[in-house]
């Protein structure tokens, strides 16, 4: 008989100090009902990375995505900021928009039901004579929005804080880098054949596995004064920068400045800053062991004569997203493995990966309970 859910919960130890502290256990990685209560508990009511401001600059720009499974609408407004609805018609719910573009209005391609920019109900075809019907109350169905610095955010949760609540410290950690300034560039997706925590772990274990899995990375960082600080919400792990010793050439023209600065947003976002370089990652659970991670590159400079530079920067990415790529599927084949249930985390190292299984089990302890 499986395990219950209640069970698989029960097995960490939340509130063990990261001395004593195990990570979440095997099973949360693989199993199908915490995958669906993550879904719900966690990308359901979490301020959530939908999409660029960029895409929302101008009325009437669109774009569509989905979230925990919610398809979602996300529309510049003649005045104000950017909204979000969800993508479903109060008809017979097919959605109303595909893709991104410019639009004046929203027109359901099942039956004609066509909606403003604003959400409101505008035109409902041949429907003279039915009952106590009241357009005012049958408009798109809202979703809460927000802008900060180059990024949209939505949350599923009606009753979600704002988001300047959620971000708490994050904010003004940020704020003195400067990366609105920063322009967007390329955009990459890659899936990998591992549960989404294994990836934020990855990304979370301080610099831990940066000597033997990056090695042109490592030329460029400096691993002993390698600095991790948790908020409340957010993970800043952070490293000296020097190309002196780099055994990469491409790595080093490509990440330059004093310092990096890896800041990580539960659940499920990171953004990465060198000078004059920023990208993103967003990580999406797709299946308990599938996961699609969507990079954004940002650049100072995004004119013509900086493109190839820029392409360089983009590539070195991607060659560490292969190794990491690797990586954490091995890990998810070795989560499966009966001669493994956790592991012991690093007092030094691995204090970003504590407050994110922290913040993971009381949101899916609430959510159960």
């Amino acid at each position: 008989m499986s395990p219950s859910l209640a069970s698989l919960l029960d097995l960490y130890d939340s509130a063990a100090p990261l001395e004593r502290a195990f990570t979440i256990p095997a099973p949360w990685y693989t199993d199908p009902a915490v995958a669906a209560l993550e879904l719900r508990a966690v990308f359901g009511r979490t301020w959530q990375a939908a999409g660029r401001a960029a895409q929302l600059a101008s009325p009437g720009q669109f774009f569509t995505t989905e979230i925990a499974g919610e398809p979602l609408l996300a529309v510049a407004q003649p005045a104000g900021p950017p909204r979000a609805f969800f993508n479903v018609c109060r008809h017979h719910a097919a959605a109303v928009a595909c893709g991104h573009g410019l639009a004046s209005s929203f027109r359901c391609p099942y039956h004609g039901w066509t909606y403003s920019l604003d959400g409101s109900l505008k035109g409902v075809p041949d429907f003279q004579g039915v009952a106590a019907f009241d357009p005012a109350v049958n408009g798109l169905v809202p979703a809460p929005s927000a802008l900060w610095e180059n990024f949209f955010f939505v949350n599923l949760d009606p009753a979600a804080p704002p988001l300047t609540q959620f971000l708490g410290g994050l904010a003004p950690r940020i704020a003195p880098l400067e990366i609105s300034r920063l322009s967007f560039f390329a955009s990459r997706s890659y899936e990998l054949n591992c549960n989404w925590k294994v990836y934020v772990d990855n990304y979370l274990d301080g610099g831990y596995h940066v000597p033997y899995l990056h090695k042109g990375l490592n030329s460029v960082l400096d691993y002993k004064d390698y600095t991790i600080e948790n908020g409340e919400r957010y993970c800043l792990q952070s490293s000296p920068l020097s190309s002196a010793s780099a055994k990469d050439a491409a790595l080093a023209s490509t990440r330059q400045g004093d310092r990096a600065w890896y800041f990580w947003l539960y659940p499920n976002f990171m953004i990465n800053i060198y000078e004059g370089v920023m990208d993103t990652n967003l990580v999406i659970p797709l299946a308990p062991d599938r996961t699609r991670v969507v990079f954004d590159f940002y650049f100072a400079d995004v004119s013509e004569a900086a493109a190839e530079r820029n392409a360089r920067s983009v590539a070195v990415a991607e060659r560490i997203q292969q190794e990491d790529t690797g990586i954490c599927e091995s890990v998810q084949r070795g989560l499966s493995s009966r001669a493994y249930g956790a592991g012991r985390l690093s007092v030094r190292r691995e204090a970003g990966e504590w407050l994110f299984h922290r913040l993971l089990a009381a949101d899916l302890r609430s959510a159960l309970a």
